[in-house]
Order: structure tokens, then C-alpha cells, then sequence
């Protein structure tokens, strides 16, 4: 087995391949005066199993771009199979047809990771369950959920927490959470008029006196998270955290949660956290890599990845 790492979020891959006790395999990453990538691996791969640890975040096409190279330098080198450890699958926000004329992106990306010599996919909480069905290869789509639960459990010993969905859309995944947790679950509703611009209609559930916990898959620019704990502050709240997967955290995120009402926000390091995220004193960071190296050791010894749904690897 042979575990390589984009540029996109190295320190995840040096924490799975310690935790699987072997180093990363050298490759040479680098760009043309142009910035076109140039990949080379630099150890012999032929029939071998290889996993690429390459998150699609920011650069999102600079770090896609790098993840399909890697890839086609692996299938031109005999390597196999090849696994794509993709902790973070960007463009699933572009999962269907929102209006006329427009793409379903991430059904393209499903498309040229398969051309380019993936044989296997493993991710973490995709933006949308029904992008496993855009591959015609094996998706293993882990879930952040038990571990997430985990931390909640010693953060809130005391008193269960009131898990809140921020929007319809994320009611299924924060009933599960509320269900393992056995607590109850609020639902904000808003109205989204444009991309990236949320308005807080309502709050649905008995929020007041209650610790909440606001759950989702990932935050952007942070402006839907920071209304909604204003909506829930406004009904009485105790006190208002975040639970998300995947810390995009783009322009003014950090400005909006650093003056926010939250408590605190707990993300995990899919995205390479950078020093502003470090530096917000609001921001914690759980890490995937137990995570990622089980499962990475269950699908080398050909056992059940499915049961880390309900497992949290710490």
C-alpha cells in the first residue's frame, strides 16, 4: 500500500499515514512559470494500492486539476487500484439543475476523476448523498457525524444540547445527530433570495433556556450561521455553538463569526485550516485523520467500511 499527498491539505495526509505507521510516498509537486502542474512519482507503484489524500478546496481548480494529474500519473505507472481520498468534494453545491442552462458540475468532476484512473472514492459528508450515484466506481461517503457527536457529548456532559438545522434542507442529517445524542431538534426557516444572502424567517422548535447546537455540512461565507444564531438568541436561547464538517470559510467568514453571537464553532481540518482560522479565538478544529486511516485500513483488508457510519474514531 502506498499513501500519496496533494498540496491541498498535506498536514491531514502526514496525520493519516502516521496514525497507519508508514510514510507518505515522495512525489515531485510542482508548477511551470505558467502555473501548469507537473506530477512525478517518485517511487515504483506498479500494482500497488495507492490512495491520493487531496481535498478540492481552495484553489478549488488548482487543487482539482492537481488531484486528476496525480491520478493519471498512477494509472500510467501500473498502480492498482487507485483510491481518491477526497476528505472535502468541492463543486457538490452543483449537484442538479437550479435553473435553465445551467451545469450539474458534480457530475463532471464524478466524470474526469473516473477518466483519469480513479478506481475508488473516498469522501466525507457530501454536500448532496445522491452524488454516489453520479459514479459508475465505488464511493465510500464517510460520515463526520459520530465523531462530531463525540465531542459533544464532553462538551455538553452536563446537559443535552438542542441540535438546530439551519435550513429544510439539513433536517435528515440533524435528526440523525439528535437521535444518536437522544435530544430534541429545531428548525430555522429562511428564505434564500439570492446566492449567498440569507434571510432567517422563522425559528420551528422550543428553543428557550436551551443550549443549541446549529449542525451542517459546511460554512462559506458564514452569513446563514450567523443569522440563525441571531434567530435563535432572539427566541431565548442560552447559548448558541456550530457543529460543521467542512470550514470553507471564505471572505468575510471570520470577520462575521469572530463578532458573532456564537459560542464557538467546531469544524473539522477536510479544509487545511489557514492562520486566520487558527487565529479566531471562536473556531476549534477536530481532526479526520483517525477517521480517514481506518477506513483507508479497512478497504486494504477488504473489511466493512459502512460500520465506521456509526463509530466514532478518535
Amino acid at each position: 500500500m502506498k499513501i500519496i499527498s496533494g498540496s491541498s491539505n498535506r498536514p491531514l495526509a502526514e496525520a493519516i499515514s502516521k496514525r497507519l505507521g508508514q510514510d507518505l510516498t515522495p512525489t515531485n509537486l510542482r508548477r511551470f512559470a505558467d502555473s501548469e502542474v507537473f506530477v512525478e512519482i517518485q517511487e515504483n507503484v506498479r500494482g500497488q494500492q495507492v490512495f491520493v489524500v487531496q481535498s478540492t478546496s481552495r484553489p478549488s481548480n488548482d487543487n482539482l486539476m492537481e488531484l486528476l494529474i496525480l491520478l493519471d500519473a498512477l494509472k500510467r505507472a501500473s498502480a492498482q487500484p487507485v483510491v481518491a481520498v477526497i476528505p472535502y468534494f468541492g463543486y457538490a453545491r452543483q449537484d442538479r439543475k437550479s435553473m435553465p442552462r445551467t451545469p450539474i458540475t458534480a457530475k463532471l468532476v464524478a466524470d474526469l476523476l473516473t477518466v483519469a484512473g480513479a478506481h475508488h472514492v473516498v469522501t466525507v459528508d457530501l454536500h448532496a448523498a445522491q452524488i454516489q450515484g453520479f459514479f459508475n466506481i465505488r464511493v465510500d461517503n464517510l460520515y463526520a457525524a459520530p465523531l462530531l457527536a463525540h465531542d459533544m457529548q464532553v462538551q455538553f456532559k452536563d446537559n443535552k444540547p438542542l441540535i438546530v438545522s439551519p435550513d429544510v434542507g439539513g433536517v435528515v442529517r440533524a435528526r440523525s445527530l439528535a437521535r444518536r445524542l437522544d435530544t430534541d431538534l429545531a428548525i430555522i426557516d429562511k428564505r434564500r433570495e439570492q446566492a449567498g444572502v440569507s434571510e432567517v424567517m422563522n425559528v420551528i422548535g422550543q428553543v428557550k433556556g436551551r443550549d443549541c447546537v446549529l449542525l451542517d455540512d459546511m460554512v462559506d461565507t458564514a452569513g446563514t450561521l450567523v443569522n440563525a444564531a441571531n434567530a435563535l438568541m432572539e427566541q431565548g436561547a442560552a447559548s448558541v455553538s456550530a457543529y460543521i464538517t467542512h470550514g470553507v470559510l471564505s471572505n468575510p467568514a471570520i470577520e462575521r463569526i469572530e463578532g458573532s453571537v456564537l459560542k464557538q464553532l467546531v469544524i473539522t481540518d477536510s479544509i487545511c485550516p489557514t492562520p486566520d482560522v487558527l487565529a479566531c479565538s471562536k473556531i476549534r478544529i477536530l481532526s479526520l485523520a483517525p477517521m480517514l486511516a481506518e477506513a483507508i485500513r479497512r478497504v486494504r483488508e477488504h473489511e466493512s467500511v459502512s460500520s465506521l457510519f456509526n463509530e466514532a474514531v478518535v
